[in-house]
């Protein structure tokens, strides 16, 4: 009795050599994997390439972090320079003035003018504004009201300024103190 596997075996179909090339196919060569142990050679090559960047890219990432405290430092240390060499034009007309020798109280008026007038140009180079409300809306944002007053404006408009205010570049270094009108 014949099993079917032998038929498979004894199969006229079935190649006893190696195929023989088809006419106009041209032989192709089987590329060979890399070993494993060329892989692993290459993937640890690759794991040290990356861990080189990363190092260096940490390494770059500490330089600028540092370099930027320093700038912070430095900016924080020296912001007030120019307004330093804005005062020292004040100074010295004040000194010129209580220089002069039997000044006359007008000499020392006209010295203290020019001083005021000196440090008015220091400030609004710096960014320094006066807040004199006379006038104006109260705002809790600017003024510090100290009393309120009997008059003829409405209620909560500032009617007299003991001591003016003053803001650097917009933000309120010292609210003006006030006098508000008061409500009826």
């Amino acid at each position: 009795m014949s099993h079917p596997q032998d038929s498979l075996i004894t199969d006229s179909h079935a190649p006893d050599s190696p195929q023989e090339p088809v006419e106009g196919v041209e032989a192709t060569t089987v590329d060979t994997l890399p070993s494993l142990e060329e892989q692993l050679r290459q993937t640890e090559l690759l794991a040290a390439e990356h861990h080189d960047a990363w190092l260096r890219a940490k390494a770059e990432t500490e330089n600028m972090r540092r370099r930027a405290q320093e700038d912070i430092s430095k900016a924080a240390k020296f912001a007030i320079e120019k307004f330093a060499n804005e005062l020292l034009v004040v100074k010295d007309s004040l000194e010129q003035t209580l220089a002069v020798e039997g000044a006359s109280l007008e000499a020392i008026r006209e010295g203290a003018d020019l001083t005021l007038k000196n440090l008015a140009k220091a400030f609004e180079k710096s960014g320094l504004a006066e807040i004199n409300p006379v006038g104006e809306k109260f705002d809790p944002h600017k003024h510090q009201a100290i009393s309120a007053v009997p008059s003829e404006q409405p209620a909560n408009t500032v009617v007299q300024v003991f001591q003016k205010g003053y803001a650097l570049e917009g933000r309120v270094l010292r609210p003006a103190l006030v006098a508000v009108a008061q409500s009826a």
